[in-house]
């Protein structure tokens, strides 16, 4: 076994499971604050993630675009202050829509889509499910690896996988209809992390096992989002994620330390960026909007941002890790 000293009971409060989707910073920064200053936590300038955008503006000086979002300004009097989109305003959604392109895709689309990643990594369809009008039919049977050839099931965990804008991250993680708000069940998520976690439950024989490939599955899933309120969701839906699947598999919550672990990886692979600079949003200094340069930084924009390589235990910038390990 590993760590023994877990959470304090209230973690159903703290990281929910379904029917609620919405993870309660106040009860996260009561119980486990060091979480959630490691959720907010951007670790290529070594501060804060900022809010990228002036919806939270009318709060103060303190919510606008280029400022950092502090435990402080989500909790508190600010408590419930980020909430998903599905609880947002119709005109505040229509507004991200305009301004940002934010969409946010039904879970029967991200299942078409995964089911496609996946389809070309095995040579196969129908592996984790069939897909139907709007929906698909969950395979209950354990996913069946080549264990003497390429495709074994511990290469399919480590297999890199990067959501591109992620939002939420309804494509690595579904706890919940983002278009409806809906949760979604365990046994019938569809994510691309969900699918490698589902494996490594089929496969793995002991605690130390499952907890070692768990973390190999978070180190290998990616993704970058521009709003900082959006990041921190999604980072939140990967942490619930976890809880979610520890206590389906061990019977148990996670460890405070287990979940300081996985909140390090998190926040690695989970990242703010400007897709058209590489760099952190708004650091761009006299730039002309009209003119996107993906990836490729000028004199007077920020550092490019950077990620974590958990295969060679280096931090490399982003962009250079695209190069040498194209991610789908």
């Amino acid at each position: 076994m590993m760590s023994t000293a877990v959470l304090p009971a209230r973690l159903p409060e703290i990281i929910p499971l379904s029917p609620r989707v919405d993870v309660s910073e106040e009860s996260l920064a009561s119980s486990a604050p060091q979480v959630l200053e490691l959720l907010l936590a951007d670790m290529t300038t070594e501060r804060n993630i900022i809010w990228a955008t002036d919806d939270y503006a009318h709060l103060g000086i303190r919510f606008t675009a280029d400022r950092p979002i502090t435990v402080a300004a989500i909790t508190g009097q600010n408590a419930g202050v980020i909430h998903p989109r599905v609880k947002k305003s119709k005109a505040r959604q229509g507004g991200r829509a305009k301004d940002k392109a934010e969409v946010f895709t039904p879970p029967w689309q991200c299942n078409e889509q995964n089911n496609a990643v996946d389809e070309a990594w095995f040579g196969r369809t129908g592996v984790f499910n069939t897909a139907t009008r709007k929906g698909w039919r969950t395979l209950t049977a354990p996913v069946q690896f080549d264990a003497e050839g390429s495709r074994t099931w511990k290469r399919y965990v480590d297999e890199p996988r990067l959501e591109v804008a992620c939002g939420e991250a309804p494509y690595l993680v579904s706890r919940y209809d983002a278009t409806t708000g809906e949760p979604i069940v365990l046994g019938r998520r569809i994510g691309l992390l969900d699918r490698k976690l589902r494996v490594v439950t089929e496969n793995c024989h002991g605690e130390d096992e499952w907890l070692f490939w768990v973390r190999r599955a978070f180190e290998s899933i990616y993704g970058f989002e521009f709003q900082g309120d959006s990041l921190l969701l999604a980072r939140e839906n990967l942490l619930a994620t976890y809880v979610d699947y520890t206590r389906h598999a061990l019977d148990r919550p996670p460890s405070e330390s287990e979940l300081l672990a996985i909140v390090g990886v998190i926040v690695w692979n989970i990242w703010q960026m400007d897709a058209f600079t590489g760099t952190i949003p708004l650091k761009t200094l006299n730039s002309n909007v009209n003119e996107p340069i993906l990836f490729n930084t000028r004199e007077d924009e920020g550092p490019p941002c950077r990620i974590r390589d958990w295969r060679k235990m280096e931090t490399v910038e982003f962009r250079s890790f695209l190069k040498a390990r194209p991610l789908r």
